[in-house]
């Protein structure tokens, strides 16, 4: 059935400013700290309200800390959509984790084959990428099997955790494998090597010949040479490939013919390279080793690799609405945020409509977002404003990641430069809109800028305290207008809906805002 046809009507822009969160606190708070003309004088001229972020307002676990795949998730399905870290936690707290079929398969067929079984992931609570519960509970279910030979290849974080801590995760790890009575550190990596994103293939081969070859620094003990690397001023994230030794000099292990290879993330992106190099065939016809492996979520659908927790598709999502009644959308990002715009958006769907236009500006490989803080801010905004010009009508969903791309980095002072960068191209898109005749909406899909204290200061709340993010409502037609101050992201789709007269899907379970 072809989409309804509708008459042109003003465009309608969705603007995302990923990071921008709300709080009163000015000490550590990025936002408030910064030049930000063009967003005050939205707020003081158009109707304006906070909304929740994060927990079970959008689908995560009472006290998650609000990130971009659940915040894109809840914006684009419009209901409390439950993301990966929130099944694998759910499973976990009620035992279905050490039941799941694929996970048991492959540790019963491990015991069964006497092999040896690698975990590989980031060593982090932080809750973005992985999960410290994850790691342990599958060292549980290898000893509930009587495996005997369980390898840990820990990627190094320093990023969503304080820096210099890798040695403390590390040194809690060691406790917690002599408690469950099985595994052992054999590699070390930070994430730089074992999570880019970026194809620098060079950085994942690193990471490829430590566990293949166990070529890299060797060293007998993993809290040592962690902090060795601090001693030469390396960081967490950027510590290279690292080997551990047993007492005859030898690497306690490789990854070799025969072997289980769990990757433990939930999040796709940062890993899928990763995974790629070690335990994908490639069309080159390279060797490598014939490895069992599971994911435990899906990092890409090509890959055809079993999965612990594969995502739940959503349908009446905001696209799939938007497609329905002949409203072409245009959605526009860099890089870093394509899955999120994208996969999560789309309610954890590759597939993408008739109507749905994505535009991608390509991040350099080489950006050094403390030499470049605006990153790839104005570009968008360019791209948006070309085709709001060519286009006229339509929504366009506009995702600006810098702030919160540079808070990742931990510095404040860059954080502080990149809101004011954001702020000018948000102002540029929301004119041209408004001009045009049409509406802007100005949100986010998390809060991190306004909270960057560090995590020694005894005054700094707690970070699942980063749960509000504006939203504003702009346009000579919504002058008047008020909203709601008790919502959350999973009403800004229907609020969008509202906005364009077209009636939400059913599936929806969020309400407009006004």
């Amino acid at each position: 059935m072809s989409p309804t046809k509708t008459p042109l009507r003003p465009p309608i822009a969705l603007i995302l400013l990923d990071g921008w969160g709300r709080s009163a606190e000015v000490h550590g708070n990025a936002i408030l700290q910064a030049h930000t003309p063009y967003f005050d004088a939205l707020s003081g001229k158009f109707a304006s309200t906070e909304i929740i972020s994060c927990g079970r307002a959008i689908g995560q676990e009472k006290s998650a800390v609000g990130n971009p795949e659940a915040g894109h998730l809840a914006l684009g399905t419009g209901r409390p959509a439950q993301a990966e870290v929130s099944m694998v936690e759910k499973a976990l707290r009620s035992g279905k984790f050490a039941k799941n079929k694929i996970l048991k398969a492959a540790m019963e067929s491990a015991a069964r084959r006497n092999a040896s079984v690698h975990l590989i992931g980031l060593l982090s609570d932080g809750g973005i990428h992985s999960s410290t519960n994850t790691l342990f509970g599958l060292l549980r279910m290898a000893k509930a099997e009587s495996i005997s030979d369980v390898n840990i290849h820990a990627i190094l974080d320093g990023v969503d955790v304080p820096p210099r801590t890798a040695d403390v995760y590390i040194e809690a790890l060691e406790i917690k494998m002599a408690e469950i009575g099985v595994g052992r550190v054999a590699t070390l990596c930070g994430r730089y090597f074992g999570m880019d994103s970026r194809e620098n293939w060079e950085r994942t081969a690193r990471v490829y010949t430590m566990l293949v070859h166990a070529e890299g620094e060797r060293s007998g003990d993993a809290v040592t040479a962690i902090r060795n690397a601090f001693l030469r001023g390396i960081a967490d994230e950027f510590i290279a490939p690292i080997v551990i030794e047993g007492k005859d000099h030898e690497p306690v292990t490789r990854v070799k013919d025969g072997d289980l290879v769990i990757y433990f993330n939930h999040r796709p992106e940062t890993i899928r390279q990763l995974v790629r190099s070690l335990s994908v065939p490639d069309s080159t016809g390279a060797k490598k080793p014939l490895i069992e492996t599971i994911c435990l979520t899906e990092y890409d659908a090509s890959f055809e690799l079993p999965i612990a927790f594969p995502s739940e598709e959503s349908a009446g999502t905001l696209t799939d609405a938007l497609s329905a009644a002949g409203v072409v959308n245009v959605k526009t990002t860099q890089t870093e945020r394509y899955p999120h715009l994208s996969y999560f958006f789309n309610g954890a769907r590759e597939s993408q409509s008739a109507s749905e236009q994505n535009i991608l500006v390509p991040t350099p490989k080489d950006e050094t977002l403390d030499l470049t803080p605006e990153s790839q801010s104005f570009k968008i905004a360019d791209r948006a404003l070309a085709s709001l010009a060519s286009r006229g009508s339509g929504v366009f969903i506009v995702n600006l990641p810098a702030a919160t791309l540079v808070a990742e980095t931990g510095s404040f002072d860059k954080t502080v430069e990149a809101v004011q960068f954001v702020d000018t191209c948000l102002g540029g898109v929301c004119d041209a809109v408004i001009n045009a005749g049409g509406i802007a909406v100005v949100t986010a899909s998390h809060g991190r800028c306004e909270q960057m204290l560090a995590e020694e200061d005894s005054d700094a709340p707690p970070r699942n305290s980063r749960n509000r993010v504006p939203l504003i409502i702009a346009g000579k037609d919504v002058a008047g207008l008020t909203l709601r101050s008790d919502g959350s992201l999973v009403d800004v789709a229907p609020t969008l809906l509202s906005l364009l007269s077209i009636e939400k899907p059913g599936e929806m379970t969020g309400t407009a805002l006004f």
